[in-house]
């Protein structure tokens, strides 16, 4: 019988087992894919390096840094840009609106200033109550669409906390009249490995963990106390931590009361097309990560992996990555070649490229990206945690959990969960 059993490989997952054994208790980890690392994997190309989306750290957290910082890191200022058909405008836009006509600046400000106070029930709401319903529609609003997938309107706000800046007039109108404007970003730096890509970061994690690949998990029986994977083994367990989507768990278990299920069933999650670009020279975009507003470019951001580090590509050469979302609520109905085409003709637009200096393009798909914080979705998502947890079952990271959070919270989750699940241990 294996001590603590951990469902999922990514980092709350390795985090759980890693917690468990410095307390002495075995952990095994089963990961479905041919490595761990999970969403923080990173992939090997001719000499390239890409991550799987924009990763980059800013944990503060010690249990977080007493790992992360054993791998030699760089530092970048977190400063971002977006493109905005045909203008490069510094993030976040509301404060960085000198590149604009007079004119155009002057409609933006004035709908901030004499927005009428709403009732806050939507994003939506809270996006035009914030900047304004010139602004908001113009950046936000699109933006919302284009990586989450759904109107604003059919979002709540529990999430934002700090992701999204909050107006503030003073800031716009230093922005609106000069380029000289302090960054307003939730943070000031951002580290990332100088070599082996943003994976090197949980490589001490990986390297401690017994981790069992290619076992996809087909029912968990926690009643018996044992799961089964894909193999047909059956693994016994005294405590059992799961980083797999919420949803796709209630799957897996039986006896579901018919309300957690329906409730499971509303849960969703946006899915990533991720177009990786190799270039025979090196291609700087205006920064290390950019948003992009135009609605034809599928692409919602993308990053340069050789910004994070000149070890990401051979020398002398480049690369980009673009992120492209898609969800159970709008589809994606693009094939990859189009997907494909549409980000290699936004290089061209950007003036970032041409086409004779790629040397290759390579697709792949992230099935879960970013939880999709629908209205109502928390207190549907925290029934189904709560019927869960009751039958013993800890859950960790972003999935596991149904959160937004970011590598640093989700190694904490997951050292949280087992913690929680030894408490009568420890005691």
């Amino acid at each position: 019988m294996t001590e603590v059993l951990n469902l999922g490989g990514g980092i709350a997952g390795l985090a759980a087992a890693s917690t468990a054994r410095s307390l002495g208790i075995s952990a095994v980890v089963l990961e479905a894919a041919p490595r761990p690392g999970g969403i923080l994997d990173s992939f090997a190309l001719d000499g390239f390096v890409f991550d799987r989306g924009v990763h980059l750290s800013f944990a503060s957290e010690p249990e977080v840094r007493e790992v992360f910082d054993q791998t030699p890191y760089l530092e970048h200022e977190a400063v971002s840009f977006c493109w905005d058909h045909g203008n490069w405008l510094r993030h976040p836009v509301q404060n960085n609106l000198h590149s604009l006509s007079a004119e155009e600046r002057i409609r933006l400000i004035l709908g901030l200033v004499n927005q009428p106070e709403l009732t806050i029930r939507t994003y939506r709401d809270w996006l035009i109550g914030q900047y304004g319903s010139p602004i908001a529609e113009r950046w936000p609003l699109v933006y919302t669409e284009k990586y989450w997938t759904v109107p604003a309107e059919t979002m709540g706000t529990d999430w934002i906390g700090p992701r999204m800046r909050r107006a503030d007039l003073a800031e716009v109108l230093r922005g609106a009249l000069s380029e000289r404007v302090a960054n307003t970003y939730y943070i000031s730096r951002m580290r990332y490995p100088r070599r082996g890509g943003y994976r090197a970061f949980i490589d001490p994690l990986i390297e401690t963990a017994d981790v069992r690949c290619r076992r996809r998990v087909v029912a968990v029986d926690p009643r018996a106390r044992e799961v089964r994977d894909n193999t047909g083994e059956t693994w016994r367990y005294q405590r059992l931590v799961s980083t797999l989507p919420l949803p796709a768990l209630i799957d897996l278990l039986a006896d579901v009361p018919d309300d957690v299920r329906a409730d499971a069933a509303t849960l969703f999650a946006t899915r990533a097309d991720l177009i990786s670009v190799a270039f025979s020279r090196p291609v700087v975009p205006p920064s290390l990560w950019f948003y992009i507003y135009d609605r034809d470019i599928f692409a919602a951001r993308a990053y340069s992996p050789t910004w994070k580090s000149v070890e990401n590509a051979p020398p002398g050469c480049g690369a980009l990555q673009f992120e492209i979302y898609s969800s159970p609520r709008t589809p994606q109905k693009a094939t990859v070649a189009e997907l494909t085409e549409n980000c290699l003709n936004a290089l061209e637009r950007m003036g970032l490229a041409k086409r004779d200096e790629v040397l290759f393009t390579h697709h792949t798909d992230m099935p879960y990206a970013n939880v999709v914080f629908d209205l109502g979705m928390e207190t549907r998502r925290d029934r189904v945690r709560r019927w869960v947890q009751g039958l013993g079952i800890g859950l960790a990271g972003r999935y596991g959990e149904w959160a937004y959070l970011w590598s640093n919270q989700s190694l904490v989750s997951g050292r949280r969960a087992i913690l929680t699940l030894l408490g009568d241990r420890q005691t």
